[in-house]
Formats: C-alpha cells, structure tokens, sequence
C-alpha cells in the first residue's frame, strides 16, 4: 500500500475531520480513506439511454401542467427580497 502525505490542512478542517471519524468510530487515517474514496468515486455516469428514459417519464408527468416563462419566472420570486 501506498503512503501521501498532506500538509498544511486547515485548524478548522482538520477538526471536521477530527469529529467526523470519531461519529464514524474511526480513526482519523481511515476517515480520510473513505472522503478520497468518495470524492474520486464520484457518482456514477448512467448511460444516455437511462437519461433520456428518465427525462422522457417527467415529461409525461408533467404533460398536463403546462408553465409559461413568465409563470416560471414568477414562481421563482415568490417569497424572495
């Protein structure tokens, strides 16, 4: 297995971290495995025709509630300065 090292990480950060792997009842090392593992995982790419499958089944769901731009636009605002 290999070794990084990391430097320079932030009084604040380090502190997250810190609690996160104590509510995670792991050890500071292991807590910083799982978040590189999670950032370079990302989420997983579906493929075009799972997209579209699923942008096509909104539509028919929202076939029969048709919105102008403006009814959009004003909906948006409704509730902010």
């Amino acid at each position: 297995m290999r070794t990084i090292t990391v430097k320079n990480i932030p009084d604040d950060l380090y502190e997250r971290l810190k609690r996160s792997a104590a509510e995670n009842r792991r050890s500071i090392n292991s807590q910083v495995i799982v978040c590189i593992e999670q950032a370079v995982q990302g989420r997983k790419r579906e493929s075009v025709e799972v997209f579209l499958g699923r942008a096509r089944e909104m539509r028919r769901k929202t076939l029969g509630h048709p919105c102008t731009d403006e009814e959009f636009s004003r909906m948006k605002a409704v509730g902010r300065p």
